[in-house]
């Protein structure tokens, strides 16, 4: 300092050499303070952007002045986002492992084999055993999986090895599903299809049987054995048909996705045999018993069977004849059907066995008590049904044995024998008694409920035979 200078002049002149550097200071921490902490925010949120498929943060632009008072809070409010990504990078994830599509099954589908059994089945598709066993601790439906039919076709749903599902077509109706039910465990259920119930009608004229004419007509053979069935008692099929007789026909078809599968019930039937007419009518009273009626209410069967055995011809009739093995005339007491061995023998009534063995000439016979007045005699059989005994109860038409050449016999046929209080008795001939007719109490429903069968089959006949004049 010069002494000649003012101290004044000193002092102002100090001052102006060292404010300019003290204000760059004061200003530059603060700068550098706050770029040093945009910098951070920066990288951090450059390195969560690009670990995070969706990260949501605040603008980093900054209009404010560098001075701003509010500094602090500032550097607070644009940082508070920092604490965010990791949770949105967890949400993230999380719904990425949910939306994952799960590993598909495998299904395959196995047709059961000649000799076949469910562990053989189960060994194919590469199963163990114990999958096998808790298949079959399923449920009750799972014993049906032991009766396998050749042809039958089980599909699996198999994962990693463990199987997860087994389908099983019991038959067009019915299916079961076994269904894995917790780790070890399964659960059976079997699901049922109803069949589509369509009512037809046939009518034919016979020229020579009434198979021909009935399949000419459209019908099933099983529908001819049934029409053939409930005229069976007024009606000889073997002998009394002629040229010229005719019938009409109400039944039932069942379809399945519009397709027939199988024939209903015959819901009413006409047949005229010989110029005479005998109509039937289906009707199931209120205990769930369903038969064929005349339209008056009379059971069309009777009570007994007018022949026990499909046969081929009538080989012997009742009455005088000539006997083939003793050589002389000798009356017959009943008539000989003749037919193949092993053709079944039906009880002609319902009754008890009071006989059951061989029996002299008549070789293996059984006799059947029908009531206190009533007995039926079948002779020169192979064998009887199994399971039947002295004492047995049968009902009418179930089968008792099968035809054979035991005893004195030419050939295989049924020798059949009809008695009243012990006395032989013609059995084509002979007036069979009727059953029961409808009861007194389901007469009105009966009468209500055919109405229509009986118009319909009205209807049909006149139409037939105005197209037959």
């Amino acid at each position: 300092m010069n002494n000649s200078e003012h101290p004044q002049a000193v002092m102002q002149r100090d001052f102006k050499a060292t404010s300019k550097p003290a204000t760059a200071r004061h200003i530059k921490a603060p700068l550098m303070g706050l770029a040093a902490t945009l910098f951070l925010f920066l990288a951090v949120s450059f390195l969560v952007t690009g670990n995070a498929t969706a990260t949501r943060t605040e603008p980093l632009a900054t209009t404010k002045p560098l001075n701003d008072t509010r500094l602090s809070d500032e550097i607070a409010r644009i940082t508070l986002p920092l604490a965010l990504p990791e949770t949105a990078a967890d949400e993230t994830a999380v719904s990425e492992v949910e939306a994952a599509p799960a590993t598909p099954l495998t299904w395959r589908t196995e047709t059961v084999r000649k000799g076949d059994n469910l562990a053989l089945i189960f060994s194919r598709m590469g199963l163990s055993a114990q999958e096998l066993d808790r298949t079959m601790r399923a449920g009750d439906d799972t014993k049906r999986l032991k009766y396998l039919i050749p042809g039958q076709q089980l599909t699996f749903a198999i994962d990693n090895g463990n199987l997860q599902q087994l389908v099983y077509e019991i038959d067009p109706l019915h299916t079961m599903n076994v269904s894995r039910d917790g780790d070890n465990g399964f659960r059976a259920t079997t699901t049922s299809r109803e069949l589509e119930t369509r009512v037809t009608n046939a009518s034919g004229d016979i020229d020579s049987s009434l198979f021909l004419a009935g399949q000419a007509a459209g019908l099933s053979d099983n529908l001819i054995m049934e029409l053939a069935g409930i005229f069976g008692w007024d009606i000889d099929f073997a002998l009394d048909i002629r040229s010229g007789d005719r019938f009409t026909v109400v039944y039932e078809e069942k379809y399945l996705d519009g397709n027939k599968v199988q024939d209903g019930n015959i819901l009413a039937a006409e047949f005229v045999n010989r110029g005479t007419a005998y109509r039937a009518l289906r009707y199931t009273d209120a205990g769930g018993h369903a038969d064929y009626y005349s339209p008056d209410g009379k059971s069309m069967r009777k009570a007994f069977l007018r022949t026990p055995v499909d046969f081929t011809r009538i080989s012997s009739r009742f009455g005088s004849r000539f006997h083939p093995i003793l050589g002389k005339q000798k009356n017959h007491h009943g008539v000989d059907y003749a037919a193949p061995t092993g053709t079944p023998i039906k009880a002609a009534g319902d009754g008890k066995i009071i006989f059951l063995g061989r029996k002299g000439g008549y070789g293996k016979a059984v006799i059947i008590q029908h009531g206190g007045k009533y007995s039926t005699l079948y002779a020169h059989m192979s064998n009887y049904k199994r399971g039947l005994h002295n004492g047995s109860r049968v009902r009418q038409g179930q089968v008792i044995g099968y035809v054979g050449s035991t005893g004195r016999s030419t050939g295989p046929h049924l020798h059949y024998e009809f008695r009243i209080n012990g006395v032989h008795r013609n059995p084509l001939t002979v007036r069979l008694p009727d059953a029961a007719p409808i009861q007194a109490k389901y007469q009105a429903d009966f009468r209500e409920k055919s109405r229509g069968l009986v118009s319909l089959l009205d209807a049909m006949t006149h139409t037939d035979i105005a197209l037959n004049r």
